[in-house]
């Protein structure tokens, strides 16, 4: 008796289902982000379109937006590869209803619409809410570390940005004396000298220009030339913003008054200060907003991502900074996941705050503890071995004593379990570990994009998971 096996014959022609519905599972995600997409509020998307229907016809953008919902929701954030999917992935096929925009389409459809695509956090966490997903009893606070767009390698001071501008003109001047010799270079091209050929350069010059006007508009390029010298002008302006400063504390040196009214001492006269005569700072020419931040592993060129949770791994605050340290933030995350849950309808102040040591914060705490909210923060790190030195009485030892309580140690046991998974689910299993886009509010934006999409699968699996009896 010959071995058994299915058949496996690849030269059988065969038909798809006729109907692209049918090509999918009912429970799949692609059908819940279409029902999503359907709930929610796109009129900032269709507001930046022409109502008069002139001009080419752009895809839907309640198709774009779905699709970028779900392909950011399986860890696909790549334009090209939002494209290949469109072409080979099954549900991207019935998002899209078997269209194909290109990646260039995908590219500048985020760029288009920036905003409306990080509000879609507020839109997501609206059903988040419907669902009662949305809880505010105990809140977890903290930041995770995300490449940018750049290499730490592209940091410059002044003197190297302006030496590399000097050599990019340099280059210029070159490969315009190896073009043009000893011609100015505007000279008419051969082929416009004839009639002849002068009309036939004409006519493809009109048809390259009605191609490139059915494209939507290009933005601004972002050539190395162009951002080397912005990265120049931020230098001078931070140099021009300290000059200022220091003209100001000179002119109270000479009056020699200080605030309260009372003459300066002049047992401890002002030191005075000579600002440098260049920039002294250093900027990264790729991504100027980024900065170097620290992180377990080490240095890399990012951001610092920002995130509020709550015990249901539901983000309802989403920020970024480029500041190293968490410190300092703590306050503006509380403000940034109040004002989110206020837009939604939810008005209910959290009850407990939970936050690692990097974001003891004792003016912030006040402020928010003010508020009804308690505040559960230890002085210490985890990792320090003992009290931190000069660290001890008043409100370190109080907030000690609280998390020595089983109380207040088994709130603070949950600030981990609450935010960490959310951090780990999107930095290796979508693979959300390195922005796409540059510039702070760009990154912001996508940041809020991500995190949306995050509640959105969790909606997603709340609603699909049945429930134990």
């Amino acid at each position: 008796m010959p071995q058994n096996f299915l058949a496996c014959d690849r030269e059988q022609t065969f038909l798809l289902p006729p109907d692209v519905r049918e090509w999918l599972p009912d429970g799949h995600l692609a059908w819940f982000v279409l029902d999503a997409v359907a709930q929610m509020d796109l009129a900032a998307f269709y507001g930046a379109y022409r109502w008069d229907g002139h001009g080419r016809a752009a895809f839907d953008p309640a198709m774009m937006v779905a699709l970028l919902l779900y392909a950011y929701a399986r860890g696909q954030r790549s334009s090209r590869g939002i494209e290949r999917w469109c072409e080979e992935d099954v549900a991207c096929r019935v998002i899209a209803a078997n269209q194909v925009p290109d990646h260039t389409t995908v590219a500048r459809f985020r760029q288009r619409h920036q905003d409306a695509l990080g509000g879609l956090f507020g839109e997501v966490l609206g059903l988040c809410a419907q669902a009662g997903l949305v809880g505010v009893g105990v809140i977890a606070i903290d930041g995770t570390k995300v490449h940018a767009s750049a290499s730490e390698r592209a940091t410059r001071d002044y003197e190297q940005i302006a030496r590399e501008i000097l050599a990019e003109a340099d280059a210029v001047d070159r490969e315009e004396d190896e073009r043009f010799g000893d011609r100015r270079g505007d000279e008419l091209p051969e082929q416009l000298a004839t009639g002849e050929g002068r009309a036939k350069w004409l006519a493809e010059a009109k048809r390259r220009l009605e191609q490139q006007r059915a494209e939507e508009a290009r933005p601004i390029p972002a050539s190395r030339v162009q951002r080397l010298r912005e990265s120049k002008r931020r230098l001078q302006e931070e140099l021009a913003t300290e000059c200022r400063a220091n003209e100001a504390y000179e002119a109270y040196r000479a009056r020699g008054v200080m605030r309260n009214g009372r003459r300066l001492g002049s047992h401890s006269p002002p030191k005075p200060y000579t600002p440098p005569a260049t920039p002294q700072g250093k900027i990264n020419t790729t991504d100027p907003d980024s900065r170097n931040v620290k992180t377990p592993r080490g240095w890399v060129q990012g951001y610092n991502a920002q995130a509020a949770t709550n015990d249901q791994h539901i983000v309802i605050g989403a920020e970024i900074n480029a500041d190293s340290p968490d410190f300092g933030h703590l306050q503006p995350m509380v403000d940034a996941a109040q004002a989110e849950l206020a837009a939604i309808g939810i008005h209910d102040k959290p009850d407990v705050l939970l936050a690692d040591a990097g974001y003891w914060h004792q003016d912030q705490m006040q402020n928010i503890v003010s508020r009804g909210i308690q505040v559960l923060i230890p002085p210490d790190a985890g990792k320090r071995k003992g009290n931190r030195p000069g660290w001890d009485g008043g409100s370190y030892s109080f907030m000690r004593r609280v998390l020595d309580t089983d109380r207040g140690g088994g709130l603070y046991a949950k600030r981990q379990g609450m935010i960490e998974p959310v951090f780990g689910h999107t930095k290796f299993n979508r693979r959300c570990d390195r922005f796409q886009r540059r510039g702070r509010a760009a990154c912001r934006s996508e940041w809020r994009l991500i995190t949306a999409t995050h509640n959105l699968v969790k909606l997603w699996r709340h609603n699909t998971t049945p429930a134990l009896a």
